[in-house]
């Protein structure tokens, strides 16, 4: 009883959200059931307006809103400008990938990303690309997942003393329900909501330490010159406020890539372009899309340097080793539990907003790109068995969840790091390069996975001065490379000119 007295609020909070995104998910489970096309891309009928906050909510997830916002704690103010290159990237997805993917999506009638590599590329080689495809995505999703409920876990830890295994399991399992009911239908819904509150917690977030320390100037007066200790042990002085005092620009460089690039290249934002009902929609998204995203990053992703005027030198010794933690420390020690209330909400909805995405994501890779591909499934058969490898796919992230190998921002920026250099070659050419070939689409994916993986785990962390150069650097650029020579030397490999001319005059 004292322990609800004490949460009654944050847990009536939750409760709510939790209960309307569960609702939001059996609201339309009988319209996603009613096929492949409703289940898998809602039908191409979601409005521009709706989609824009999906996109948002699902891109700036618990890895921005704990993860990274919790990383400046670490490296200073200077860590805010990795959210610049994510915009940039927002912006050069929705102006030059989305008409286009939406456009050739539709001409092609693809349903996933992996099969639209299949429809684009038909060759002999088209089915491996499609498989493979689908395999990464499997591959690189478990880790972005793994950091999500990481993130949502260490919150509820923080704020309502849930244990980890325990905080892990509630945010896999809750979204697998709601994604399983309604398919991209409740995927995108609730994502639209999830984005509003999402949008308002950013702002709300970044005025606690203000409020906390009585006002921006004594905010700032505390942190331009702290006694508070770095990672390495040296004195952090005026670090948090001078660029690239306390982190170099070739790690803000890499991690800004490895992420940013994940809405150009990842099919949990690719997938939104299926879904948008006509063009004008598309013109709304791609306007507001950007602006939602700007201003929510512009409020946390420099945020844990603000709590540091919130620490003691003791409690600063602890978080500068275990940045996952900050924001939650920072909800803790503000003590209102109107705003952890609705802050944990918030965080809750920043986690099912990405978790939501890439649960249907990996459900539909696994079935409809691999085994339907291997074994054919019959058509009524598809969305049922979609549902019981999403549900499998949960119970092996909540497993790896509970010995997570790495932090937020690592874990979330290897797999951007897999999806840019594996699958951007191979998309932007299908879009904008009518010479693409499925060999060179297919080389381009094989080399950005194992540059990647060889990068990391051989060289990286191996050779001194190396650790900054992030693996996205190495492996976009030989993947792409890739692709345009082995593309340019396999002219033969082309599809039919009457096949571009279809998909390409769309």
């Amino acid at each position: 009883m004292q322990y609800i007295q004490e949460h009654a609020l944050v847990l009536f909070v939750t409760s709510i959200y939790v209960v309307f995104c569960l609702a939001i998910g059996w609201y339309f489970k009988r319209r996603a059931e009613q096929g492949v096309k409703e289940y898998y891309i809602a039908k191409r009928e979601i409005p521009g307006w709706v989609v824009s906050l999906a996109f948002f909510s699902t891109f700036a997830s618990t890895n921005t809103y704990i993860g990274q916002a919790g990383k400046a704690f670490q490296y200073g103010l200077s860590w805010a400008w990795v959210g610049l290159f994510w915009v940039i990237f927002c912006i050069i997805s929705w102006h030059i990938m989305g008409p286009r993917m939406r456009n050739q999506t539709s001409v092609l009638q693809s349903y996933t990303i992996p099969d639209y590599f299949q429809l684009r590329y038909r060759s002999s080689l088209s089915r491996i690309i499609r498989v493979l495809s689908a395999v990464i995505i499997l591959f690189a999703t478990m880790w972005y997942m793994v950091g999500i409920a990481k993130g949502c876990a260490h919150v509820l830890t923080s704020v309502l003393q849930v244990p980890y295994a325990a905080g892990a399991g509630i945010i896999i399992f809750i979204t697998c329900a709601y994604t399983i009911w309604g398919g991209m239908y409740s995927v995108l819904w609730t994502d639209a909501v999830q984005g509003i509150l999402m949008f308002a917690v950013a702002i709300i977030m970044v005025c606690i330490p203000v409020f906390f320390l009585g006002g921006v100037t004594p905010l700032f007066e505390s942190i331009a010159q702290t006694d508070h200790l770095s990672a390495d042990g040296m004195p952090i002085d005026n670090g948090l406020v001078a660029f690239g005092d306390l982190v170099s620009y070739l790690y803000i460089l890499g991690i800004g890539l490895a992420v940013g690039m994940k809405q150009i290249s990842e099919p949990k934002c690719l997938i939104r372009f299926y879904s948008i009902d006509n063009a004008k929609s598309m013109k709304f998204a791609m306007i507001w899309t950007p602006i939602f995203l700007g201003v929510s990053l512009v409020s946390v992703m420099g945020l844990g340097a603000l709590v540091h005027g919130m620490a003691t030198a003791e409690e600063a010794a602890y978080l500068i080793n275990h940045t996952d933690e900050v924001i939650g420390f920072m909800l803790a020690k503000f003590d209102q539990p109107l705003v952890s209330a609705i802050c944990v909400a918030g965080l809750f909805a920043a986690g099912m907003s990405s978790l939501a995405s890439v649960i249907l994501i990996v459900g539909t890779a696994f079935v409809r790109d691999i085994l339907a591909v291997l074994r054919p499934i019959r058509e009524d058969r598809v969305v049922p068995y979609t549902k019981y490898a999403m549900f499998g796919y949960c119970l092996v992230v909540f497993a790896i969840a509970l010995y997570p190998p790495a932090g937020i921002v690592e874990l979330t920026a290897f797999a951007g790091a897999v999806f840019a250099a594996s699958f951007f070659p191979a998309i932007f050419g299908g879009l904008y390069l009518k010479w693409g070939t499925d060999i060179g689409a297919l080389s381009s994916m094989i080399v950005g996975m194992l540059v990647n993986v060889i990068w990391r785990l051989t060289i990286r962390f191996r050779y001194p001065g190396m650790e900054d150069i992030h693996e996205v650097l190495p492996s976009f650029v030989i993947a792409l490379l890739t692709y345009l020579m082995v593309s340019k030397m396999t002219p033969g490999r082309r599809p039919a000119k009457e096949f571009l001319t279809q998909v390409f005059n769309k």
